[in-house]
C-alpha cells in the first residue's frame, strides 16, 4: 500500500442534541486513493483547551510560534495612562490655542508644566527629572528641557497672562454674569522676594512672610483670572482693581460680584454704587446684625415659622437684606462657645490656684498672667474679672452670653440686585457659591496642585508660578466635572438650584450610596481624583525591540489595553468642552 502523505489539519464539527450544542475537534489528514480524495482521522482533540486547539490549527496552517521572550525584548516601561488622560483634556479644552495661536517651544513647555502640576507637583528642577519617569516628556516633546528652559517659559507665559485671561473670560463670563471673587495667601520659603510681607496668614503661619492672590471664577467655581499682591494687602483693597479689569480688559459692563463680608466693605460698596451696571452680593458682620435687632428692624420672632426673611432698612438705602437662620448652625455655635468658655475657665483656674497658694501676687503680675489667657479663644467679653493684690475672681456674664446666643445661626445677605432679577432664596444660594472659590483654594494650596511653599525669589516668577497653578486648576476643574460619576462627588448638581438655601446641605441619594458602598453600580471602586489618576497610571507604554539587536536598532511601542473602567474614564473625557 502506498504511503499516505497528505497535509494534516483540524476539523471542527458542531451538532445539536436535546438543546445542547456539542463541538468535536478532530485531527485529520487528506490523501488521494484511486483518484478520490479521502480523509483519515489521526486523533480526537476535543479534550484539549480551546486555546491549544487554536494553536495547533494555526501551526498546521503554516504560522510559526516562538516563546514570548524570544519574540521581543522590553527595553523600557513607563506609566502612560494618566498622562494620556491629561493630554486629552488639554486637547479638548484647546489649551494650546489658548496659550498661543502659533506653535513654539515655550508653548510646549508650558503645556508640559501644566500637565506635570496636575499629576505630580514639584519644583521646576524636580519636574525635569520626574517627567522622564513617565511618558510625559515624550508626549509633549520636552525630553531635553532644563530647569532654565522652564523658567524662560514661565517668563513667556507671564507676558501673555492678560491675553489668556481675556480668552478665558470670553469663554465663561458674559453680560450680567455672576462673578465670584476671594483672596487667599501662601507663605514663602525665604525673604528676598519683594512680594513677601508679613500679613494676616490664612495658612496658620503668622511668623512667615507671604504673598496674597485673588481668584476670580464664574458661579460654578471655574477659574478665569488671578491677581497677585503683596502679603500685607487687605482684602478690600484688591476688589476695585478687579472690577475695573472686568470692565476695561474683559469688556463686561454689567455683572454681579459676589464676595464675603471682609471683601466687599462699606467703602467698596460706596465706590461700586458709583459704577453703573455693577451689582453685588455680600453679608453683614455680626455687629451690624446686632444693631438691626436692637433697633427692632430685625425681629427674631419671625424665625419661629420660617428660616428666611427679606427686609429693608433705612441704614442700607437701595439695598435688600435677606435674613437667614440655620438651626443646625445655631447648635454648632452654641456648642463651640460652651467649649471655648470651659477651656478659658480651666486656664483661669490654674492662675487662681497659684494666687491662692501665694505663688503669684500683686495685681499687676496677676493681670499680666490673666491677660495672656483670657482672650486666647476670643471669649474675654463673656467674663467678669476681679483682680487684687492677693486674689483673682472670675465668673461668666450671663447677659452678654445670652445676647450673643440670641443671634446663633443667624446671618444676613446684603445685595443691590433687584428682586425682579434675583429672588431672596437665589441671593442666598449665590452667596453660598463662594464655597466653590474656597474649594479652588484648597485644591491650589494643599490637596492637588500645591502652590505652596513658594521658593521663587523674583516677583514676576512668583506671579508666573501662581498663574501656572491657575491654568492647571482650570484643567483639573474640567477633569473633575467630566469624571463626576466616577468620583465621590455628587452627580446631581442641578437639584441644588431647588433645595432650601438655608437648610444644611444634603447630598443626593446616589452620592450617599456611592459613599456608603465605596463602589459604583457595576461594582467598580469609587475613586478620589488622585486615586483615579493612579489607576490610569497602571496603563504603561512598553518600548520593545527584537532580542539581540544593537542599541541603534528600531524599536516599537506596546501600550497596556485599558480595562472597561479605565476606558470609561477616557470616554468621559470626550464630554469636555471649552
Amino acid at each position: 500500500m502506498p504511503a499516505r502523505t497528505g497535509t494534516a489539519h483540524v476539523v471542527t464539527t458542531v451538532r445539536k442534541y436535546k438543546d445542547q450544542v456539542y463541538r468535536t475537534h478532530l485531527l485529520r489528514r487528506s490523501y488521494r486513493e484511486g483518484g478520490k480524495v479521502k480523509n483519515e482521522t489521526l486523533g480526537n482533540l476535543s479534550h484539549l483547551p480551546e486555546a491549544l486547539i487554536d494553536l495547533i490549527r494555526r501551526s498546521l496552517q503554516g504560522e510559526t510560534f516562538v516563546p514570548l521572550a524570544q519574540a521581543f525584548a522590553i527595553t523600557a516601561s513607563r506609566p502612560h495612562g494618566h498622562v494620556q488622560a491629561v493630554a486629552l483634556a488639554l486637547q479638548r479644552l484647546g489649551m494650546a490655542a489658548l496659550l498661543a495661536s502659533t506653535p513654539c517651544r515655550e508653548r510646549d513647555l508650558v503645556l508640559a508644566m501644566i500637565a506635570a502640576r496636575i499629576l505630580a507637583p514639584h519644583p521646576k528642577l524636580a519636574t525635569t527629572r520626574w517627567w522622564h519617569t513617565t511618558t510625559l516628556a515624550e508626549e509633549f516633546g520636552v525630553a531635553d528641557a532644563t530647569e532654565d528652559d522652564l523658567y524662560a517659559a514661565m517668563d513667556w507665559l507671564l507676558a501673555r497672562q492678560d491675553r489668556i485671561e481675556r480668552k478665558l473670560a470670553a469663554r465663561h463670563l458674559s453680560a450680567g454674569s455672576l462673578v465670584l471673587y476671594d483672596l487667599s495667601s501662601s507663605y514663602f520659603e525665604g525673604s528676598t522676594c519683594p512680594l513677601a510681607k508679613l500679613g494676616y496668614s490664612r495658612d496658620g503661619k503668622p511668623g512667615l512672610p507671604q504673598v496674597n492672590y485673588g481668584l476670580l471664577t464664574d458661579v460654578r467655581g471655574c477659574p478665569v483670572a488671578v491677581s497677585v499682591h503683596d502679603g500685607n494687602v487687605a482684602d478690600s483693597q484688591t476688589l476695585l482693581p478687579v472690577v475695573q479689569r472686568l470692565r476695561a480688559d474683559f469688556g463686561i459692563d454689567q455683572l454681579v460680584l459676589v464676595g464675603d463680608r471682609g471683601m466687599i466693605s462699606n467703602k467698596a460698596i460706596a465706590e461700586l454704587r458709583a459704577s453703573d451696571g455693577i451689582g453685588w452680593i455680600t453679608a453683614l458682620k455680626s455687629v451690624s446684625i446686632r444693631a438691626l435687632v436692637e433697633q427692632g428692624q430685625l425681629q427674631l420672632g419671625l424665625f419661629d415659622e420660617r428660616n428666611l426673611v427679606e427686609l429693608r432698612s433705612p441704614d442700607y438705602p437701595g439695598e435688600r437684606l435677606v435674613a437667614c437662620r440655620n438651626p443646625e448652625l445655631a447648635r454648632l455655635r452654641a456648642y463651640k462657645r460652651d467649649e471655648l468658655l470651659a477651656a478659658t475657665e480651666r486656664n483661669l483656674q490654674k492662675i487662681q490656684a497659684r494666687v491662692v497658694a501665694g505663688k503669684l501676687t500683686g495685681a499687676d503680675a496677676i493681670g499680666v498672667r490673666v491677660g495672656k489667657v483670657i482672650n486666647q479663644y476670643q471669649v474675654a467679653k463673656h467674663f467678669d474679672l476681679e483682680i487684687g493684690a492677693t486674689r483673682l475672681q472670675f465668673a461668666r456674664n450671663p447677659a452678654r452670653i445670652a445676647a450673643e446666643a440670641a443671634l446663633d445661626g443667624i446671618y444676613l445677605i446684603r445685595t443691590s440686585v433687584s428682586a425682579s432679577r434675583m429672588d431672596a432664596p437665589e441671593c442666598v444660594r449665590n452667596y453660598k457659591a463662594l464655597a466653590n472659590v474656597e474649594r479652588a483654594f484648597r485644591s491650589l494650596k494643599t490637596i492637588d496642585l500645591k502652590v505652596r511653599p513658594i521658593h521663587h525669589r523674583l516677583a514676576d516668577r512668583v506671579r508666573a508660578h501662581i498663574f501656572l497653578c491657575l491654568l492647571a486648576y482650570y484643567v483639573e476643574w474640567h477633569l473633575r466635572e467630566a469624571w463626576r460619576e466616577l468620583l465621590f462627588a455628587d452627580p446631581e448638581q442641578a437639584a441644588k438650584a431647588h433645595r432650601d438655601p438655608v437648610a444644611p446641605a444634603q447630598r443626593s441619594a446616589p452620592a450617599l450610596t456611592k459613599a456608603a458602598r465605596h463602589a459604583l453600580d457595576d461594582g467598580t471602586p469609587v475613586h478620589s481624583f488622585a486615586t483615579l489618576l493612579a489607576e490610569l497610571a497602571t496603563l504603561v507604554r512598553n518600548t520593545c525591540r527584537t532580542p539581540g539587536a544593537g542599541p541603534d536598532a528600531p524599536t516599537f511601542a506596546l501600550v497596556t489595553t485599558p480595562s472597561p473602567a479605565q476606558q470609561r474614564a477616557f470616554d468621559l473625557l470626550q464630554t469636555i468642552a471649552p
